[in-house]
């Protein structure tokens, strides 16, 4: 498409710190009293603009600072002056420009996707391979120390249609553990429930905690030791009939192909954020599929502009099945940074058929939440 040829002349950040409502707890640490994020938006020549959003968290995919200092000197020489439509060589480049910082490569992606499509009038699902379903059940994450507070939470989530939750385990001691799903079991029969370790398990507490667990039928156990310890994986998941997950285990297409062929997992959480784009994590889906695995639609500590571009990637995806945890825009901070609220409806995301992403930023928002600037 002609209009695709114009090159991009903007290229704007803000690093965001977003208050929320409540501490969380994972196994490998705690998010409290704000989340950091950053935003990019790109414009085009014609005046059209993209927006992208990394999502980093220091313990899992590395700092906002990294990943500012990764979009403004290493990423922006490769951006501006180029055509909207060298979105391939883009990506490419800026794999190579900077090591790791895949949320910087999420965020850059998704800007140029979203640019793409109010460009050609097209929602960003349409650059991926097409729609392959309207809406994807949302499920809710677990985590507040406070369990109490959670359970004001479940008797929400409950109200909205919520079917599915996800327990976060391993940041306390298992007897909590126990104590939590004993409860959701008795009062909140309702939810499928998954549980999630987040690496949160020593090797020698993994076995007997990870079976017993295993007893209360959760769909799913995610991550219960360290991402490294692919052997401690497997023997999990030979030693129960519960599908074992990967998470922190699987960041892009190549830890997928390792996975598979070391059978650690029976399934994987794929997110923008780690794998470095939209693209790669489709082809992570497509690599877990091929090898018979099960795939859901993870994310990180988000706001709702990279919950789209998940609900795009996912849209577009029909190898993940297993829903998703965009979540944080309704739940869990105390105000969204997009215009309009991200659509979830009776428990399940609406899949946007607007141009590009389907809704824009605050700008207000943007500038009263920044840290730091840069245009």
């Amino acid at each position: 498409m002609t209009e695709l040829l114009q090159t991009i002349t903007g290229f704007d950040l803000w690093h965001l710190a977003l208050p929320v409502v409540s501490a969380r707890d994972h196994g490998i640490g705690r998010v409290e009293g704000s989340c950091e994020i950053v935003v990019l938006r790109l414009t085009a020549e014609g005046g059209a603009q993209g927006f992208g959003e990394a999502s980093p968290w220091s313990v899992f995919t590395g700092t906002p600072e990294a990943t500012y200092a990764a979009l403004d000197r290493y990423i922006r020489p490769l951006v501006v002056g180029k055509r909207v439509a060298d979105r391939a060589q883009i990506m490419e480049q800026a794999s190579r420009a900077v090591a790791h910082c895949t949320e910087a490569k999420a965020a850059l992606e998704t800007a140029l996707l979203d640019l793409s499509g109010h460009i050609t009038a097209q929602p960003v699902w349409a650059f991926l391979g097409g729609k392959a379903r309207n809406t994807i059940p949302l499920s809710c994450s677990i985590a507040n120390p406070d369990f109490d507070a959670d359970i004001a939470l479940m008797q929400r989530l409950r109200d909205d249609n919520v079917g599915l939750i996800k327990l976060k385990t391993g940041f306390k001691d298992h007897a909590f553990d126990v104590m939590r799903l004993e409860r959701i079991a008795q009062d909140f029969p309702e939810f499928n429930v998954r549980v999630d370790y987040n690496q949160g398990l020593e090797i020698e507490q993994a076995i007997p905690q990870v079976l017993d667990v295993a007893q209360f039928k959760p769909d799913f156990i995610e991550q219960p030791v360290r991402h490294h310890h692919y052997d401690m994986m497997a023997q999990l998941r030979g030693m129960m009939d519960i599908p074992l997950l990967a998470d922190e285990s699987v960041f892009g297409p190549e830890d997928m192909t390792r996975a598979a062929r070391e059978g650690i997992c029976d399934g994987v959480s794929i997110k923008i954020m780690k794998s470095g784009g939209l693209t790669r994590a489709q082809s992570v889906a497509r690599i877990a599929a091929a090898n018979g695995l099960m795939a859901y639609g993870g994310d990180m500590f988000e706001a709702g502009l990279a919950h789209l571009a998940g609900t795009h990637m996912i849209a577009a995806t029909p190898e993940i099945t297993l829903g998703c945890e965009f979540y944080q825009a309704s739940y869990f901070l105390v105000e969204d940074i997009l215009e309009t609220p991200f659509h979830v409806e009776n428990g399940q995301v609406i899949v946007p058929d607007a141009p590009g992403l389907g809704l824009r930023p605050d700008l207000s928002k943007l500038d009263h939440y920044a840290k730091q600037r840069s245009f």
